[in-house]
Formats: structure tokens, sequence, C-alpha cells
């Protein structure tokens, strides 16, 4: 069972760190109101990434953050590291290569940057397993997506870091991650008083 920490006061006006299992009434609490400063940064990060996402369909929406997903666990080679850019430039090129297959011609596109062509590499297969395992996705409905994913990339938070849209969207798939395994998670058959 993955634990997390929990922050208590022990009376004594000192603040202890113990292992918290995921059951913990106080870390649930905890998740259900976060501190103020993380809930005005969840604000901010929805406010960023709205205008980018707000004329996307649900189904858009899922192959939104299904791609992000991939960006999220994308390793980059020993000594580069993955920009905003080169999401940016991955997302473009995927998107390019399949609104070039919508109009019948096969032609692949390629970014520029080595990290971005691993990207698209990885963006690639990971269609290709969605597929291969039975679910339909159309081409048009990824490429609309990928485009909001490019225009995050170019236009999100300009923050003075390269990285600053994937920390945004890093954050955003971490609270949808945790919301998403609340509500998985069976009821408890424990009754307190």
């Amino acid at each position: 069972m993955r634990g997390s920490i929990c922050t208590i006061c022990c009376g004594t006006k000192r603040l202890v760190e113990i292992a918290c299992p995921d059951t913990c009434p106080h870390l649930a609490t905890a998740r259900e109101h976060p501190a103020a400063v993380v809930k005005k940064q969840q604000e901010r990060d929805v406010a960023v990434l709205l205008p980018t996402i707000s004329h996307l369909t649900e189904r858009q929406h899922q192959l939104f953050f299904l791609i992000h997903s991939v960006i999220a666990r994308h390793k980059p080679e020993a000594l580069s590291r993955l920009l905003d850019e080169d999401v940016a430039q991955a997302a473009s090129a995927v998107a390019a290569t399949l609104e070039t297959a919508g109009r019948g011609v096969l032609y692949e596109h390629t970014p520029a940057s080595f990290p971005a062509q691993r990207l698209a590499k990885e963006i690639t297969a990971m269609l290709a397993e969605v597929r291969a395992q039975g679910t339909k996705i159309y081409d048009g409905e990824v490429a609309i997506a990928l485009r909001a994913v490019e225009r995050g990339a170019r236009e999100g938070p300009k923050q003075g870091s390269d990285t600053a849209y994937m920390s945004l969207v890093g954050r955003l798939l971490q609270v949808r991650r945790q919301s998403e395994e609340e509500a998985a998670r069976p009821a408890s058959s424990l009754i307190l008083p």
C-alpha cells in the first residue's frame, strides 16, 4: 500500500512527520480541503490551461490528457531534457502527420530537435497501442487534441522557465490522478463515532 507523509503537531509545538496510510482520515481531509496556496495554484493553472482546451469535446479532452500522460512519463536520454518547445514540436509533427494522412498523403513530419523526435515516436506508439487494444480513435480528433497540446506548450505559462507548461500539466495530472484514485477506492466499512 502506498503511504504518504502526514505532518502532525505532537503537542509540544513541534511538527512531526509520520508515514501515513492512504486510509488516514487526516490525509483524506487534507486532500479534500487543500491549503489555500495549493488551491490558488490549481485555480491559476486551470485559468492558464482553459483557453487552450475550452473548444475541445469530451473525447478530445480525454485524448488531450492521454497524450499528456505520455509526456509526463517520457524519460529523456542521459544528458538531454525535455522543454516546452520540444513538446510543442512533437505535438505539431504528429498532428501534421495525421492531418496529411487525412488528405490521403502518407508523409511523416519530423520535429527539429532530437528530444522532440523521441517524444513524437512515443506519442505515435501510444496511439498504435490504444488502437491495437480495440479502441477506435479518429485521426482528426487526435490531431485537434495534439494542436491543443502544441498551443498550450507555445502560448502557455511564461514564468521565465522553459519547462513551465510541463510543470503546470504535471500538477494538473497529479490532481486528476488523485481524484481518480479516490473515486476508485472502495468505501471504508469502518464506522467512526
